[in-house]
């Protein structure tokens, strides 16, 4: 009851849409502590009051925050803007011939920097046959957590297993499930995640986990003062010593989305990952349950991510009556989160029932 507590409390002081939002597939809604950091850090670089335009230390507290939602050490932990930026470090990383085994419709910043390398073989397979797809030979195993395209999650455990008993890697993107879907960075060689949607995080924010095994074979594309073990005297000249951690491989940030971050990601910790999987796939069943009575099923599933197949053509429609939602891969998706209420699931159903 207290957890439940919480997340109104929450709800109630940090997100006042102004429309019915279920679209955070797309992009998450910023919390209003998020909101009033990024604005201070902007007024005070308009008034040169910081000097290099924010605060490294800001970055650092973020990276913690997600090792947090994570469960991984910080220090395996490494900062960017974009997830094709940390897919590609891991497609540099293979030799040429290296098979790579994705499913089909995967997100395209997980398979593009593979793909274009043009000599890396590329296998697509359905996603319920992922895991019987890896054999004797498969490098890299490349795949969503969630699928963005209609919500639908992967049998993890049986792609961990089946990658462990033929010795391949494991790259996870938790883009659409990472602050609704307990997240257990530690299993994986590699996890990519696009923080602006279900964590709420500021647009370029980005992050990449590595194990210590990982880091033998990961190449250092970005090296630069900020991936040195000793920043503040490798400014000038070759980086003499890199950073022991998964910080080698940080990109350089944009602050304001960074300095963001850290409020965001703190705020998800406070609520819990438990509680909000909890909230968010309760309205996603209860948005199930009622396209069913209006005959329109949706992908069966569990996911806190909702789509409805041939129905994205409505998706104008649900605009113009304030509904925020998705046209995807012909499919309705809609997405449940921390700022959503049944009211919410209701209006949206009652629009498409008209």
């Amino acid at each position: 009851m207290e957890t439940t507590s919480s997340l109104d409390r929450v709800r109630a002081t940090e997100f006042a849409p102004d429309t019915t939002y279920l679209n955070t597939s797309s992009c998450g809604l910023l919390p209003r502590r998020t909101v009033e950091a990024v604005k201070d850090l902007a007024e005070g670089n308009a008034l040169g009051r910081l000097a290099g335009g924010g605060s490294h230390e800001a970055v650092d507290r973020a990276r913690s925050g997600f090792a947090r939602i994570a469960g991984v050490d910080p220090a395996r932990v490494a900062t960017g803007g974009s997830v094709a930026g940390h897919v590609a470090l891991v497609a540099a990383s293979l030799p040429a011939g290296a098979e790579v085994v994705a499913p089909e419709g995967e997100f395209a910043s997980v398979v593009s920097p593979f793909a274009v390398r043009g000599d890396l073989k590329m296998r697509y397979v359905p996603l319920e046959g992922l895991a019987e797809a890896v054999r004797p030979g498969t490098a890299l195993v490349a795949f969503s957590a969630v699928q963005s395209a209609d919500g639908r999650v992967a049998d993890l455990d049986a792609v961990r297993a089946a990658a462990a008993a033929h010795g391949a890697r494991t790259l996870l993107d938790a883009s659409q499930s990472a602050g609704w879907l307990p997240l257990d960075a530690a299993a994986y060689d590699y996890t990519v995640t696009g923080a602006f949607k279900f964590l709420l995080c500021p647009r370029g924010t980005s992050f990449l986990t590595v194990t210590e095994e990982a880091q033998e074979v990961l190449p250092v594309l970005y090296a630069g003062w900020l991936s040195a073990e000793d920043r503040w005297n490798s400014t000038y000249g070759p980086v003499e010593r890199l950073a022991s951690t998964a910080r080698r491989y940080d990109e350089a940030v944009a602050f304001l989305a960074y300095h963001g971050a850290e409020h965001s990601l703190a705020l998800l910790a406070e609520v819990g990952i438990d509680a909000l999987h909890d909230h968010a796939t309760g309205l996603a069943a209860r948005f199930r349950e009622g396209l069913t009575a209006l005959g329109h099923p949706a992908v069966p599933g569990t996911s806190a991510v909702v789509a409805v197949p041939g129905l994205g053509a409505r998706e104008p429609e649900l605009t113009r009556a304030g509904v925020a939602i998705s046209n995807r891969a012909g499919n309705l998706r809609a997405a449940f989160h921390l700022c959503n209420t049944e009211a919410d699931v209701d209006r949206a159903l009652d629009v498409l029932s008209r």
